[in-house]
């Protein structure tokens, strides 16, 4: 059985593990200098072969004028070719880095402030947006150098002759006026257009995650119907973006044609007047198409501006708040003693749990009850820190956790979820995966005490089975995830609703193995069974974000509320032994 890790990058750059380096700078400095260099070589072109012509019709020899002419334009094509390859190696490694940041940002982020993105509006991100911001910096460098080309022809232009320079000039303004309402124009319409993509692959994945539920229901039409609905505004908005780039192309495609037919002209009664030569005035005229051909930076812009949209929306998941670490450590030896202090989390304006002086002593199992939206699974993130409460603190053997290093807190506090992420590798690699590495006995013993070891072995190729050749059902599934919690238990484990999915008799070896054959530890359960209650030491009950009660589930029977919230009708017999339920005032929880 190998159990181990998959090789990782080592983060560089912050203490904290945020990598900060700016990866492609070298490849968009080799964008940038290929495209200035076409750039140099398509201003010279002009010059070259129009004094190239000249002397072929004075002289009938053009001297070394001729190869230089071709020359220039065989290293503008190689240059053009160099930039096209450099500029996909700059897209492929910007897009890699912003969609690792973004990634590493959402993984790093305090669970509750993902919430709010939907797995399609995160997919939507990390994969279209990180493209379209990842072309940014090549696109940059490409406008950089495609406004070189105009600049540097109109000063040719006026070298050559500065009359014909001047009434191209004349026109620029307008030019600049038509990319200026582009830029404005396209940030909004593509904005809009990302994010309606966000929400068709949000309601996507949310009708694949349940398409037994609408085969079953028969909604498939409607489901349908509610999917595609933003597809009618989605097209809207393309139209929109397509209408706006073809407004700012079609202006530009008059305005280019007509300065040069303006230059052309010009050059031309300048040539008659004797002023220019055959090979200037086609030097003009080609000057004058690179000068106006500045409306050609259209598309690289509308490059750009996609790219700084998509760019806002990956910098959401990168930049959300990430839990601060501080630089104590337990004591050692400590028996898991959990301790609550004036804890408040608030959501949207309201109080979604309140816990003052909730002590639990170490070493025992508290269960965790109430009716849904009770709080249950808000206090279970705040007492292992998934997530920081609004006011108060919460201690853990006498230390605050925010107070402990990430290693301090993450080897010490373990959880096990309802529905666990078990990612990729084998079987073992799953159970294994940890803040520690445990050892392949330590494997063993926890997936016995998850009662897993029976159908892993069954498994083509036991522990060493690839997870996508292993057909679990959803108990198999959260017996794995308790797996791996149980290898990697500390002083305190946080089981929020972890068998949900097992029946009742394979629950009841989980629990009698958790105490047998797991590392003792103070164990804090969601419960929803009044068997796992009743086998708890105590009983923490929460109402409405505050705790109505806590005592052991025998006591606590005997309230009817209590009892509500198992289902159980206020006629139900107090079958669990008699004694009154305490009212929960400011006061330590003892066993």
């Amino acid at each position: 059985m190998r159990t181990s890790r998959p090789r990782a990058r080592q983060a560089s750059g912050r203490r904290d593990g945020t990598d900060t380096r700016e990866p492609g700078r070298a490849l968009e400095a080799l964008v940038l200098l290929c495209s200035v260099a076409a750039a140099v070589a398509a201003v010279a072109q002009p010059f070259v072969l129009g004094r190239t012509l000249d002397l072929l019709l004075r002289d009938g020899d053009a001297g070394g004028w001729l190869p230089l002419s071709a020359g220039l334009l065989l290293g503008e094509l190689l240059l053009d070719s160099l930039t096209s390859l450099f500029t996909g190696r700059c897209n492929a490694t910007w897009t890699a880095s912003v969609r690792s940041r973004a990634l590493r940002g959402l993984l790093r982020a305090v669970p509750d402030r993902a919430r709010p993105h939907p797995p399609g509006d995160v997919g939507t991100r990390l994969t279209l947006n990180a493209t379209d911001a990842g072309g940014a910096p090549a696109a940059r460098a490409a406008l950089g150098a495609s406004l070189i080309t105009p600049l540097g022809a109109l000063v040719a232009l006026a070298l050559v002759d500065v009359w014909v320079a001047a009434c191209v000039l004349t026109g620029l303004p307008a030019l600049a006026l038509v990319l200026r309402a582009f830029a404005r124009d396209t940030g909004a319409s593509v904005a809009a257009y990302q994010g309606t993509q966000s929400l068709i692959a949000s309601r996507l994945l949310e009708a694949l995650e349940g398409t037994a539920t609408i085969g079953a229901a028969g909604t498939g039409d409607r489901e349908r119907a509610r999917v595609l609905a933003p597809l009618a505004e989605l097209a809207a908005q393309g139209r929109h973006m397509w209408a706006l780039h073809g407004r700012a192309l079609g202006r530009s495609a008059v305005l280019v044609p007509l300065l040069t037919l303006v230059a052309t002209a010009v050059g031309g009664l300048r040539l008659a007047a004797g002023e220019l030569s055959v090979g200037d005035l086609l030097a003009a005229g080609r000057y004058a198409q690179l000068t106006a051909g500045v409306g050609g930076a259209a598309s690289l812009l509308g490059a750009l501006v996609r790219a700084r949209e998509a760019r806002h929306r990956t910098l959401e998941l990168e930049r959300m708040p990430a839990l601060a670490y501080g630089t104590r450590r337990l004591p050692p030896d400590g028996p898991g003693e959990l301790e609550l202090r004036g804890v408040r989390v608030v959501r949207d304006g309201r109080q979604v749990l309140r816990a003052d002086r909730v002590r639990v002593p170490g070493g025992s199992t508290v269960a965790v009850v109430g009716r849904s939206g009770a709080g249950k699974s808000v206090l279970a993130a705040v007492a292992g820190r998934l997530l920081d409460p609004d006011e108060g603190h919460v201690l853990l053997d006498g230390v605050r956790l925010d107070r402990l290093t990430r290693e301090a807190l993450r080897t010490e506090v373990a959880y096990a979820f309802e529905r666990p992420a078990l990612g990729e590798g084998t079987v073992a690699e799953a159970v294994a995966t940890g803040a520690r590495q445990p050892s392949p006995g330590q494997v063993l013993r926890a997936a016995r005490a998850a009662g897993a070891d029976g159908f892993v072995r069954r498994l083509p190729h036991g522990y060493d089975t690839p997870l996508t050749m292993a057909p679990l059902s959803g108990g198999e599934h959260q017996r794995l995830g308790l797996a791996r919690a149980f290898a990697h238990a500390g002083r305190l484990l946080v089981m929020d609703d972890a068998t949900s999915s097992l029946d009742t008799a394979t629950e009841h070896e989980v629990n009698q193995a958790l105490r047998r054959s797991v590392r003792p530890g103070t164990r804090l359960v969601v419960a929803h069974r009044p068997s796992v209650a009743d086998r708890a030491d105590l009983v923490l009950w929460l109402e409405d974000g505050e705790v109505r009660a806590v005592g052991t589930h025998r006591e606590l029977w005997n309230t009817a509320g209590y009892r509500a919230v198992f289902g159980v009708g206020a006629t139900g017999t107090a079958a669990h032994g008699d004694g009154p339920a305490r009212r929960h005032e400011p006061q330590e929880v003892r066993p």
